[in-house]
């Protein structure tokens, strides 16, 4: 049986997969299996790795079902007592994954890796080192677009993993279930990291563990826009415990309210008319999400004063996203 399962949810980006694959077998630790899902590419990548990379399982989807989709879908063939997301347009550290294990070893307390993630085409500058959550509702990766000076050589706690290269204990996943179907893209590892907090798993960010990531090469401004409009909604109304509501209503109004704003005045934008259209779709989306957060929040076990010192304040960090 596999240590670890990775799982690489794959759409027509068969130019990356050299890169990603070939980092892959040149791991330190070698008692894992790859999942590469394939939502319906028609680029010739089934046949390619297939052909160059045999060692990797390949589940075809035969439809574009989204990043979490082919994550759930390798979630459901996984082995692994460690279940890794790793982007398709990424390359690892030969030691990446030896440190996720190790950490996962010496920490019992610990549900949910976060990695050091570095831009593939400048490796001094973050992608992120893990994910915070700010107090009026927005997500965001540390220190995104900063120069590596060691100011995140730290291993610590963070929030939430970035799901280009995070890595989750089993025993959590089973008990508080995979990726939400119903993010589709976008939000669904902060998803995650809530769920993991109220249950009160820690998620810990390991410096030690590289991923270099060609920011941006998947995905489209335009769909990331209103994905990140309406699940930042999702989020709210499915996670965000009650008594916090009532006592950071007014910032995260206007933290809405900043983001209608500046969408508006780029009317002429593509993105800017996304992020809208997204923002109408997550207040649509609270009937969806509200059977959920029954369920989340009558099961959580961290207590208001603890989750709060989870979260970020508005003024600490610039959002990332």
């Amino acid at each position: 049986m596999p240590v670890a399962s990775i799982i690489i949810p794959h759409f027509n980006g068969r130019h990356h997969l050299d890169d990603c694959l070939a980092s892959l077998r040149q791991q330190s630790c070698q008692t894992f299996e790859v999942l590469l899902v394939d939502n319906g590419s028609t680029d010739g990548s089934q046949a390619y790795v297939q052909e160059n990379f045999p060692e990797v399982k390949l589940i075809e989807l035969g439809e574009n079902r989204g990043f979490t989709g082919a994550c759930n879908a390798g979630w459901a063939s996984a082995q692994g007592e460690i279940i890794v997301l790793l982007n398709n347009d990424t390359a690892v550290h030969p030691h990446w994954l030896s440190e996720i294990i190790r950490a996962f070893h010496e920490h019992p307390e610990v549900g949910s890796v976060a990695c050091k993630m570095l831009l593939f085409d400048r490796r001094d500058h973050f992608h992120t080192a893990g994910d915070y959550y700010r107090v009026d509702g927005l997500p965001g990766n540390r220190g995104v677009w900063q120069k590596d000076e060691g100011q995140f050589d730290q291993a610590e706690y963070v929030f939430s993993a970035c799901g280009g290269a995070a890595a989750y204990r089993r025993a959590m996943l089973t008990e508080i279930g995979f990726l939400d179907d119903d993010f589709f893209f976008s939000c669904e590892d902060v998803d995650l990291g809530w769920r993991a907090n109220l249950a009160g798993w820690k998620v810990l960010y390991v410096p030690t563990a590289v991923v270099y990531h060609k920011l941006k090469a998947t995905g489209g401004s335009v769909t990331g826009s209103y994905y990140d409009g309406r699940n930042f909604l999702y989020l709210i109304w499915k996670n965000y415990p009650t008594p916090l509501l009532h006592q950071n209503w007014r910032l995260i109004l206007k933290a809405q309210l900043t983001i209608t704003r500046d969408a508006l005045r780029a009317w002429r934008g593509a993105a800017a008319r996304a992020r809208l259209r997204g923002q109408l779709a997550g207040v649509w989306g609270i009937g969806k999400m509200w059977p959920k957060r029954r369920q989340i929040q009558t099961t959580r076990r961290l207590d208001d004063d603890s989750l709060t010192a989870v979260l970020t304040p508005v003024d600490e960090t610039p959002s990332g996203r």
